[in-house]
């Protein structure tokens, strides 16, 4: 039995409240209006679900992420990555998630411009790394060495300067940002097999993902 919003929890309301946030800032920006507007819709007591977000849009803007991220796990079946490359499975769960913010593309534009914010810094580098960890972690990684920081510290640049693309992008099925994606990654592969041969590295040993894309730098959001 679903529970009416006297029971809920404020974790529940949060939880309940999270994907339908975008929809009204996009409208109302991430503001408190946003908040009570998607509390309607739902049939949540107003001063309820605002007790939910006690600090305001980064604390809204992580509850939406937060379900994007619960989401893409829902929507990419382990059995399905485990079939492909580490490299494809980064790439799907990157796009997995495009295609989950596609139809809240101004609510992300809106909440990029709080997240630059220099007060909001340190939230949003930590939005970042959570969302490079649960990726990496879909993905099958297990390791505990500088690796694992590594790859997630990367993996999280590469992650921001795409959807900066992405907000912009009006190609069919956002081909440039695909492209864009692409770009990356084989840019930092063509680097690292010009270094391996520049050390005299024999051509047949293997390239790893997570050990080119520790390369990318992790830009500014």
């Amino acid at each position: 039995m679903t529970p009416t919003h006297q029971d809920m929890t404020l974790d529940e309301v949060r939880a309940a409240l999270a994907p339908i946030l975008p929809r009204h800032a996009a409208f109302d920006g991430w503001r408190r209006e946003a908040v009570t507007m998607a509390a309607a819709q739902c049939g949540i007591d107003a001063g309820i679900a605002v007790l939910a977000f006690p600090g305001g849009a980064m604390e809204m803007i992580d509850a939406w992420f937060e379900s994007i991220d619960s989401r893409m796990r829902e929507a990419l079946l382990q059995e399905k990555l485990a079939t492909l490359s580490i490299r494809m499975r980064i790439t799907t769960l990157v796009e997995t998630r495009l295609t989950l913010l596609g139809r809240d593309r101004e609510a992300l534009r809106r909440a990029q411009a709080v997240m630059a914010m220099p007060r909001n810094a340190a939230a949003a580098a930590r939005l970042g790394w959570r969302a490079a960890d649960v990726m990496w972690r879909a993905a099958g990684d297990e390791s505990t060495d500088l690796n694992h920081y590594t790859k997630r510290l990367t993996l999280a640049g590469v992650y921001a300067a795409t959807l900066l693309v992405f907000v912009d992008d009006e190609s069919e099925d956002w081909a440039e940002t695909r492209a864009f994606l692409a770009r990356r990654i084989e840019g930092v592969m063509r680097f690292e097999r010009a270094k391996a041969q520049w050390k005299g590295i024999g051509a047949g040993e293997r390239l790893s993902f997570a050990r080119f894309i520790g390369r990318l730098r992790y830009p500014a959001i």
